[in-house]
């Protein structure tokens, strides 16, 4: 880096130490004040509704944290959290905790380091402009010569330490807001889990296509072929016999072509790839004999796997509500808070509904774990019942 490059690098650190100092101060403060009596208030059952905001007011100070990090000192910071911000539950993860640490320790920390090259600036300055001109202008004292060789040592210091002060800061923040070695370990092996799971999904799926086709289409294109040439022996010796074999093997093509649009449908319906997750939901619901209501924010959209995904999950939700609930209607809310894609489906049935180790709910778990997904199952006896699928699909 030569000099030139170094004094715009300090000069940028000096607006950025005064950014950071009054962010850490201006913004660290309220939120340490308002954290603290949100959860004081949970006894008293507002904290319920309080700490979700201020939890999540957290998180987002501490991404801006490590977005800045990233920018200004070139320091990754992971994010280490499980889901979006939902009622108490984050209170439950470490990762909070951290945050809330370094919330605490970074008001008087980061204010420090944000105000040494706002000082270090404010000095140079008052050395190397404000001195010479005092001095030019007639100005007496001993203080004003001394501030020339202040400035010219505070300039020197911030120049060659300016990318050093706020690296400093990054990686005080990167100790504290970075996943913990424990949450590394977990991840990994559920990674594993996950990877192991999506083998043995793929090999189901490609047995049951290889299945859907063998009963299907195949069985219906290799009749097809015989009662063909049925026809073709017959096309002379009795013409009338022949054409009711082809009007019959017309009727079976056309039965294997259904059977072939109905694979590709349940491998990836065309809707999905045309028109996205929320309308391909609208889809499922009209045809569900439970009146069905679809509830979406405006222009929510995520990666075609997780939408695959998420629409195979929402569409077993739906058949087990057709089939097992008894209920008189049915819901679907899909929302994307925070770099998370989450549907529940609902209905007003009996109840009673788990995600067994096998069987449809069993494959929806899988299937989203593909993604580090999670399914959650809220049916107690009586009704209703709430499966919750939350699958992350940003940063």
């Amino acid at each position: 880096m030569d000099w030139e490059e170094r004094i715009r690098a300090a000069r940028e650190t000096g607006l950025r130490g005064l950014l950071l100092a009054l962010r850490s101060l201006g913004v660290g403060l309220p939120l340490v004040i308002a954290t603290v009596i949100s959860i004081a208030l949970v006894p008293l059952g507002v904290g319920f509704w309080l700490t979700p905001r201020a939890l999540g007011a957290v998180r987002r100070f501490a991404d801006e944290q490590r977005e800045r990090g990233r920018s200004w000192s070139g320091v990754r910071v992971d994010r280490p959290y499980h889901g979006p911000v939902r009622g108490l539950r984050p209170l439950g993860q470490a990762a909070t905790w951290r945050d809330l640490l370094w919330l605490v320790l970074n008001i008087p920390i980061g204010t420090a380091l944000g105000l040494v090259p706002v000082a270090l600036t404010a000095w140079s300055a008052l050395g190397l402009v404000i001195a010479p001109v005092a001095v030019a202008g007639g100005a007496e004292g001993e203080f004003w010569r001394v501030a020339v060789g202040i400035g010219l040592v505070t300039l020197a210091t911030l120049v060659i330490l300016a990318p050093a002060i706020l690296e400093l800061h990054a990686l005080f923040s990167a100790a504290l807001l970075s996943p913990a070695r424990r949450d590394l370990e977990e991840r990994v092996d559920r990674l594993e889990e996950i990877r192991a799971d999506a083998l043995d999904a793929s090999a189901a799926e490609l047995r049951r296509i290889e299945k859907d086709l063998h009963d299907g289409a195949q069985a219906r294109i290799a009749a097809l072929g015989m009662t063909i040439g049925l026809a073709e022996q017959l096309v002379r010796s009795d013409p009338a016999k022949a054409e009711a074999l082809l009007a019959e093997a017309r009727d079976t093509s056309g039965q294997a072509l259904a059977d072939l649009r109905r694979l590709v449908r349940g491998i990836h319906p065309p809707v999905l790839a045309e028109r996205g997750l929320v309308e391909a939901v609208r889809a499922l619901a009209v045809v569900l004999p439970v009146p069905t209501t679809v509830d979406a924010d405006a222009g929510v959209r995520a990666a075609a796997p997780i939408e695959a995904a998420l629409y195979f999950a929402v569409a077993e939700a739906l058949a087990n509500v057709a089939k097992h609930s008894g209920a008189g209607r049915a819901w679907v809310t899909v929302r994307a808070p925070g770099g998370c894609l989450v549907v529940e489906v609902g209905d007003d049935g009996m109840g009673g509904a788990d995600a067994p180790s096998e069987g449809g709910l069993a494959g929806v778990r899988r299937r989203l774990g593909t993604f580090d997904g999670r399914l959650v199952v809220a049916s107690p006896r009586g009704g209703p019942t709430v499966l919750t699928m939350e699958v992350p699909c940003g940063s």
